[in-house]
């Protein structure tokens, strides 16, 4: 069955750097691109990366350019979300996402996964 679920959240301070996984079912991984959202409380879902299956070429939110980097592994199917020079504004539950097409809409990604908090204290 297809499943995602993230982990490596966590609490760091302004500057620091945090490192997310997001471990898929070996069809929803092989079969999609993957992508990486985010929502902070009161805020709408906002995209933040994306990584596509036969080339891996990249995509990112202005907002994360130059500070986050997308990757996968497919041998372990998964999908990683390196975050450096964080800052408070990145705090938000961070959600992996694996859809059929490369786009920054979140409406056109099947799965989901749980999410994982990562806040950032100035």
């Amino acid at each position: 069955q297809a499943q995602l679920v993230e982990s490596g959240g966590g609490l760091v301070q302004a500057g620091g750097s945090l490192r997310l996984s997001c471990a898929a079912s070996g069809h929803t991984f092989s079969s999609s691109t993957m992508a990486w959202f985010r929502q902070a409380p009161g805020k709408e879902r906002a995209f933040v990366a994306y990584i596509t299956r036969t080339t891996s070429s990249t995509y990112y939110a202005d907002s994360v350019k130059g500070r986050f980097t997308i990757s996968r592994d497919n041998a372990k199917n998964t999908v990683y979300l390196q975050m450096n020079s964080l800052k408070p504004d990145d705090t938000a539950v961070y959600y992996c996402a694996a859809g059929r097409i490369a786009t920054i809409w979140g409406n056109q990604y099947n799965y989901w996964g749980q999410g994982t908090q990562v806040t950032v204290s100035s």
